[in-house]
């Protein structure tokens, strides 16, 4: 039932929010000091007004351009999972998200230019991230849940991923972009992308596009592990391709946008189109499609308050298709609907900075055939938040607050009544930092943040082949959710430099999906499946991440550095060790750069995991070596020749964050190649 007074308590708290930022930032921005630049990559996901990443307690890392111009030609979890606290679901190389500090699906939010992707995604770990990280220019992730910008649906993390087909400057000379192709080895795979934005007058248009294809990845050993093996008494069988494994790709879109001295304003159209082989079953291959129209602007003000004002706004379209073999389409998944984004950011005072916003979304879920196992689910959302900063130099505090109202509506599978759910979830952090010396910064916050349950969480009721389980939701869960400790420590002095956070999260009603006991049978496929119930539990998350650098010569723009960095997740219910959470893992690199070479040798470890939830099997540890390099041949024009080579040992590995790690181990040795060239 939606309740009488919900919009006049969603009004009265818009305007607190309003007021206490408005005047409660104006008061204290007229005394504070001036802080001391700090040179690093403005991170601006968590943080409308932008702070470096050397000034902020929020744990954050960034693929700029650079970067992502000689990344390999891969889905988004796959290509960010080896970060410090991340890792990749690795369903499919077509469909993999990514797994943050132990959580994926509905608790970490994969964005684009900050707006959701309106895909089926976090649905299952089959469906794939509507968007390509090759249409990326800069890639940043946030982990951890102090990310009130956007809710409790962030409550794991963020990855966003921006792209520039909005142009929001003019292109330097009148034209500038970037091509790029490469081709990998262990999958014959073949992947191209470019964009380019030609400025004229006051307007800049940009069209971009990426295609990449593969074929079945080799494998190091046989596709089912020797733990499954044993356990069901099968045969490992052969092997040397993983079965269908295979994915193609191509999507293309335009921008253009005038650009005046205040600010700007852009439309831009994406069309994405995708096939790839689920993996978990033999020839069981899924169609994705998605048509987005994006706008988005920008005005900056002379005086007064508030800086500037922004404004986004996405709608799109997208269809999931699984086919059974040629020709013979199963269950459809369709989402359509928008989202929109409003923030003014305060104007900087004396160390004050802050950001006011609201954020509403409407999306239409539907899942049609034998294999849907959630019902059609509307899904409505408006939040209200801001977030605020006072920098001293020497010390400082950051705070934020966030009301957000969450609706779901359906009628659940094999029920005739419509149930509407709606959640009031209120979400706060709040930071303290200290620099006692020139390059050492340390941090410490606690966060407070709520999330709803999902539609799957709520109303899942049938056989999910992805799974391989009967899921069932309850449609009477509550709220989770989460208080979080974490303390930061960022150095930068001399040779040296490291990041380190550690953190301790302590769940109220965590929502967990755990076995009953019960099987069913599921006469479509001749098979029974074990059920699995959504239930709440308490939780405790705890761990750590850490990077450092230390150069050992360093000579204009010639360096030779020893790299390294760690992770370490535990996580614990009342019911049990949590499911499929990822082990520890150590990466030592040796890297030297310059204007013409860059090299990297590299040996990654990532430890064996036996805390396990029921009906999990362990997961063997597993040692990487790999070397990178790149050269740029001259001086005067961006081309870039690069090359890889990846596991080297041709080493078995299998990820513990997947569901297939049984039946699909990593791709074995691989030879990566291609050239890019920026202009």
């Amino acid at each position: 039932m939606r309740h009488p007074a919900s919009r006049p308590l969603f009004l009265s708290a818009a305007a607190g929010v309003l007021a206490w930022s408005a005047l409660g930032g104006a008061a204290l921005a007229q005394t504070a000091p001036t802080p001391s630049a700090e040179l690093d990559d403005i991170i601006v996901t968590a943080t409308p007004f932008g702070v470096t990443q050397r000034a902020t307690t929020i744990a954050t890392d960034v693929l700029d351009e650079q970067k992502l111009a000689i990344a390999p030609a891969t889905s988004l979890g796959d290509l960010v999972s080896g970060m410090p606290g991340v890792r990749s679901t690795d369903f499919a190389p077509g469909a993999s998200r990514p797994v943050i500090r132990g959580l994926s699906g509905p608790r970490v939010q994969v964005l684009t230019n900050g707006l959701g992707q309106i895909d089926a995604s976090s649905v299952s770990p089959d469906h794939a991230v509507a968007t390509d990280p090759g249409e990326a220019h800069r890639i940043e992730i946030v982990r951890g849940p102090a990310t009130l910008v956007y809710g409790g649906s962030a409550i794991g993390g963020v990855v966003n991923i921006i792209d520039d087909r909005i142009p929001e400057t003019m292109p330097e000379g009148g034209i500038e972009g970037r091509v790029s192709t490469q081709y990998s080895s262990v999958d014959d795979g073949r992947g191209a992308s470019g964009h380019v934005t030609v400025g004229t007058g006051r307007f800049a248009f940009n069209l971009s596009g990426v295609t990449r294809k593969t074929d079945d990845y080799d494998i190091p050993s046989p596709a089912r592990s020797q733990l499954l093996a044993d356990s069901d008494g099968e045969p490992r069988g052969e092997g040397d391709k993983q079965p269908n494994s295979w994915s193609e790709l191509n999507a293309w879109g335009v921008g253009g946008s005038y650009i005046a001295d205040k600010g700007f304003v852009g439309l831009s159209y994406k069309k994405t189109e995708s096939e790839y082989g689920t993996v978990a079953e033999p020839e069981v291959f899924i169609n994705l499609e998605q048509e987005r129209w994006d706008g988005r602007g920008e005005y900056r003000f002379d005086a007064g308050p508030f800086a500037k004002v922004r404004a986004s706004y996405g709608h799109a379209d997208y269809t999931h298709t699984e086919f059974e073999g040629p020709g013979e389409p199963g269950t459809v998944f369709n989402s359509d609907g928008w989202e929109t984004r409003g923030e003014l950011v305060q104007r900087e005072q004396g160390g004050w900075n802050g950001a006011i916003g609201v954020q509403a979304l409407e999306r239409n879920f539907e899942a049609i055939g034998e294999e849907a196992f959630v019902p059609t689910v509307k899904i409505e959302e408006q939040g209200l938040y801001t977030v605020q900063r006072y920098d001293l130099g020497r010390y400082g505090f950051e705070g934020g607050l966030r009301y957000d109202r969450r609706t779901l509506t359906a009628t659940p599978l094999g029920e005739t009544a419509e149930v509407e759910r709606e959640f009031d979830n209120w979400s706060a952090s709040a930071a303290a930092f200290l620099r006692p010396q020139a390059g050492l910064f340390l941090g410490l916050s606690l966060s407070r943040t709520e999330r709803a349950p999902s539609e799957v969480e709520l109303f899942a009721n049938g056989v999910h082949i992805a799974t391989a389980a009967y899921e069932t939701g309850d449609v009477n869960l509550d709220t989770e959710k989460v208080t979080t400790l974490e303390g930061t420590v960022h150095y930068d002095r001399g040779r040296f430099t490291g990041d380190l956070h550690v953190y301790r999260s302590w769940y109220d009603g965590f929502i967990d999906e755990r076995a009953t006991g019960d099987d069913f049978y599921f006469e479509e496929e001749d098979e029974f499946f074990p059920i699995y119930q959504f239930v709440q539990t308490d939780a405790d998350f705890q761990g750590f991440e850490a990077e450092a650098a230390y150069a050992l010569w360093q000579s204009g723009d010639r360096k030779l550095s020893l790299e390294g960095a760690a992770d370490y997740v535990k996580a614990d219910t009342d019911l049990g060790p949590a499911a499929r959470i990822p082990p520890w893992s150590a990466t030592a690199r040796l890297a030297w750069t310059s204007r013409t070479w860059d090299l990297a040798g590299e040996v990654r470890h990532v430890g064996e995991q036996d805390r396990l939830a029921e009906n999990e099997l362990p997961t063997d540890a597993y040692t990487m070596v790999n070397l990178r390099g790149a050269v740029r041949p001259f001086a005067d024009k961006e081309i870039t020749v690069f090359a890889e080579a990846h596991n080297l040992t041709d080493e078995e590995a299998r990820e513990h964050t997947s569901f297939l790690k049984d039946i699909a181990p990593l791709p074995g040795r691989n030879l990566r190649v291609g050239v890019t060239y920026a202009f």
